[in-house]
């Protein structure tokens, strides 16, 4: 449990530290991989792992499909960092711990962050398998990991949220999929603490109150990531039809696999766009 802000910090330069002493250039981006998303990683050249055990203060991923790994190499001409296992807050973390590597990635000076994630859709236009660019959020975990004291060094006390995904990468990505012709679809993410799966009368508040697509995950990162001053990109797989109207039962098996098929098609678009950068 972190007492204070100056011990968090601390932490956070312990950590990043460690990393800078594994790596010899600077880091262009970094991009934190959702459930089954490991594809991504088939692009990276000249890979150095470094397990999340031997990183000072890191958590550890216990969620399924999140192995507990840095992957630092080069995705075309950019020097990339990948975080193959996120921390969901339904695992008993504090969102301070669940965004410790976000903290961890701007201080070893990564200011471009792309977050992907599975997630359910509830917009009934949506199809199964199909990427999502995200445009906005909508924070349902009832917290908030820029609680207690601020660290002004690393950003505002009340940072805005006017454009919690960077429009210009939102329309590079949009580029990036009509080059390599992957279909996507664009929407608001919810965010929710987990770890059941949502019932239908929550589907429908949900959607009323204006969310495409339903996850356990993204929002944290995104506001610690805002409040650092980074540029962002979200997307996610819809790896099922969270629909009120015959929802289907879903198991977290169901969500890998269509997450893996679904991760080739975020591979494609990413490779495109970073290498557009």
């Amino acid at each position: 449990m972190i007492k204070n802000i100056d011990e968090y910090v601390k932490k956070v330069e312990e950590a990043s530290k460690y990393i800078k002493e594994q790596i010899k250039d600077n880091i262009d981006l970094a991009i934190v991989l959702g459930s089954g998303l490991e594809t991504v990683l088939e692009s990276v050249e000249s890979p150095i792992n470094i397990s999340y055990e031997n990183i000072p203060n890191f958590p550890k991923s216990t969620a399924p499909g999140h192995k507990g790994e840095l992957i630092i190499g080069n995705i075309g001409s950019k020097k990339v960092l990948l975080m193959n296992g996120r921390f969901h807050y339904y695992e008993g973390y504090t969102m301070k711990e669940v965004t410790f590597p976000i903290r961890v990635m701007n201080e070893i000076g990564i200011n471009k962050l792309i977050v992907t994630n599975a997630a359910g859709g509830m917009n009934p236009n949506f199809e199964k398998g199909i990427p999502c660019i995200l445009t906005d959020f909508i924070n349902f975990f009832g917290d908030n990991p820029l609680l207690g004291e601020n660290n002004d060094n690393w950003g505002p006390r009340f940072p805005d949220m006017s454009e919690p995904f960077s429009k210009k990468m939102i329309e590079a990505a949009l580029k990036s999929a009509k080059n390599v012709e992957e279909k996507v679809f664009t929407g608001v993410y919810l965010g929710i603490t987990g770890p059941t799966f949502e019932t239908p009368a929550e589907l429908r508040m949900m959607r009323n109150f204006g969310a495409d697509l339903v996850g356990m995950s993204t929002v944290p990162e995104v506001i610690v990531a805002n409040h650092a001053g980074m540029e962002v990109l979200g997307i996610s797989a819809i790896t099922d039809m969270a629909i009120a109207e015959g929802l289907e039962k879903v198991t977290s098996d169901d969500v890998l696999e269509v997450a893996k098929n679904a991760g080739r098609k975020i591979s494609k678009i990413i490779m495109d766009l970073i290498n557009n950068m």
